[in-house]
């Protein structure tokens, strides 16, 4: 037998072998071997795709419903507010229930419109203006609503130019001395005790309410307090006074509680269609520093009509022995006055008297003192 050479791997390959493998491992890397892999399965991405899309739309079903829910349930009106709801004639459970939800009253139209029909009473909600307290149930809401808004409490009506004395009067008759004149005064002593739910007031600090009570008619249910009444009557001066444009007030200097304070005096100085002519006299007088001159607000400290010699008294509220406006507003003025005291009437007016003729106010404006003494002796 021929004795064969045995073949053995050097741990020391010499340079020849070196290449050999070199070259090898060349080929090897650049040869395409994706013909003959194994294809990678699409299921992993397919499933990683469907898992977001599943934690996606989880997300928006808890934002939609649980958050939402609990974002509206805080914004209901707390037990110790009322909100007042108009049920037009005609109205049906859905638009009553926007009523109630923009009212902060419920937090869910679908459930409201649900019970109602459940109670069988949708043709049974009669139209009227009613006003209801924080946290009543549905149920409850869904019971004043059957009887209706007459039979549920009377009208409370304020014109205006009331002051919070005869305001606390009316509310006292109007609820039939449940709400007393005593403990409605009380209430609206201090607005501070307000001012967290209506910034319009942080100015006012512990003075009264005196100016801000709106006037107009309300429909009680009869189960207020006074605090409830006042705060319907916040409300509605909040509401009525959005439109208004307060750059002449501001260009004069006057805040938004000087604003209402000369309000309230064009309501006791002045007529419809002397408003804003009024206004301007007085505009005119603060622009120099003149005193305002108002048998009003000394009225409102007297309690009457005032003679010449209280007119000119030493007292805060004598707008002749001092320039200015008084500590506080003299009424509640009414939507027509606010608006005069916004925008008066460009003149040169300084001086104006009235006086009665065939039955009728007449006014004179002057725009000087002598004119103004004509007027008078005419």
């Amino acid at each position: 037998m021929t004795n064969r050479r045995q073949v053995t791997y050097s741990t020391r390959p010499n340079h020849a072998a070196r290449a050999a493998h070199a070259r090898g491992d060349k080929m090897f890397r650049s040869y395409d071997v994706s013909a003959i892999e194994p294809r990678k399965s699409k299921g992993p991405v397919i499933f990683g795709v469907v898992l977001v899309l599943v934690v996606i739309a989880g997300l928006i079903f808890f934002a939609t419903t649980f958050l939402k829910g609990c974002s509206s349930d805080a914004d209901l009106l707390p037990s110790d507010q009322s909100a007042q709801i108009v049920v037009a004639d005609g109205s049906g459970a859905q638009a009553i229930a926007s009523s109630l939800k923009e009212a902060h009253l419920i937090s869910d139209t679908s459930a409201f419109t649900k019970r109602v029909a459940e109670l069988g009473v949708d043709t049974q909600l009669k139209p009227g203006t009613y006003t209801i307290k924080g946290g009543t149930t549905v149920d409850e809401i869904i019971n004043t609503l059957k009887k209706g808004a007459g039979a549920t409490g009377t009208q409370l009506v304020i014109p205006e130019g009331f002051t919070i004395a005869r305001t606390a009067a009316a509310v006292e008759t109007a609820t039939k001395g449940s709400v007393t004149a005593a403990s409605f005064t009380a209430a609206a002593s201090d607005a501070s005790k307000f001012a967290a739910n209506y910034d319009f007031l942080v100015e006012v600090g512990t003075k009264s309410l005196e100016g801000f009570l709106f006037p107009k008619t309300y429909s009680l249910s009869g189960s207020e307090t006074a605090e409830d009444i006042i705060c319907m009557m916040l409300d509605q001066f909040k509401k009525e006074v959005v439109s208004l444009d307060l750059s002449v007030p501001g260009a004069a200097g006057l805040s938004y509680y000087d604003m209402v304070k000369l309000a309230s005096i064009i309501e006791k100085e002045s007529t419809n269609e002397t408003r804003a002519m009024v206004s301007s006299v007085f505009y005119n007088r603060l622009a120099i520093g003149m005193a305002l001159q108002s048998d009003a607000t000394t009225a409102y400290y007297v309690g009457h009509d005032p003679t010449a010699e209280e007119v000119h008294a030493n007292n805060e509220w004598s707008t002749y022995t001092n320039p200015g406006l008084p500590p506080t507003p003299i009424c509640s003025p009414g939507l027509a006055s606010l608006k005069a005291a916004c925008a008066p009437d460009d003149t040169d007016y300084m001086y104006f008297y009235f006086k009665k003729v065939d039955g009728k106010t007449q006014y004179f404006f002057s725009e000087t003192y002598d004119e103004h003494q004509s007027a008078i002796a005419g």
